[in-house]
This record gives C-alpha cells, sequence and structure tokens, in this order.
C-alpha cells in the first residue's frame, strides 16, 4: 500500500535471545535471514530485527513501502529531507534511509 506504515525495524545485539523473549511473551513468528537479521510476523505488524554491536539509542525503524524509490526519495530531499543512507537491495527489494526535518530517520522500500 503505497506511503502506508508498513514495516517496523528494531535493533538486537542477540537474535538467538530476542526470537525467545517475543515468541514466549507474544508468540511472535520469526524467519531468519542470514545470521544478522530475522523478520517477525504474528505481531499486527511485520517487522525484523537486525543485529548490531553498537550501543541502542532508538532501536526501532519505521518503514514505509513506495513502488518508485527514486520518485520518493526526490520528493524527500525536495521537502526538506536527508539520505542517511542511500538505495541498497536486501532480500525481498530495494530500499533507502532518510532524517525526516526533525532528525528522525525512517526507511522506504520497495519490492518493484
Amino acid at each position: 500500500m503505497e506511503n502506508k506504515i508498513n514495516y517496523i525495524e528494531f535493533k538486537t545485539n542477540n537474535i538467538e535471545i530476542i526470537k525467545k523473549f517475543y515468541s514466549n511473551c507474544f508468540n511472535w513468528v520469526f524467519n531468519d535471514y542470514g545470521s544478522i537479521y530475522t523478520a517477525f510476523s504474528e505481531s499486527g505488524l511485520k517487522g525484523g530485527f537486525e543485529l548490531t554491536e553498537n550501543e541502542i539509542v532508538n532501536g526501532a525503524l519505521v518503514v514505509l513501502y513506495h513502488s518508485n524509490l527514486e520518485l520518493i526519495k526526490k520528493k524527500i530531499i525536495v521537502s526538506g529531507g536527508k539520505i542517511s543512507k542511500d538505495i541498497f537491495s536486501f532480500p525481498g527489494g530495494e530500499r533507502f534511509h532518510f532524517l525526516d526535518p526533525s532528525g528522525n530517520e525512517l526507511a522506504v522500500w520497495s519490492d518493484k
């Protein structure tokens, strides 16, 4: 769905512990993508956990969907946003990260 919150991503320092916690407490279901990422479902909103060695300050990343990454990227820049991570590929599509005018980091992905 265009321009809607589609996914939320968190950071974790230990994927196995976080999977056990959320599956035991909330019955979330996990699907691993290698050793540094796991996606979850059965939570009300799909999302995932990315492994990091850094201190987790703001562990949530809201991910929006748009079918045309180049178009929405230009709109973000023109409207005062800043690209914090340029377009890159991942299993399932491509995405980029941006900072809104207040400094909040979000991402936009596409399967196109």
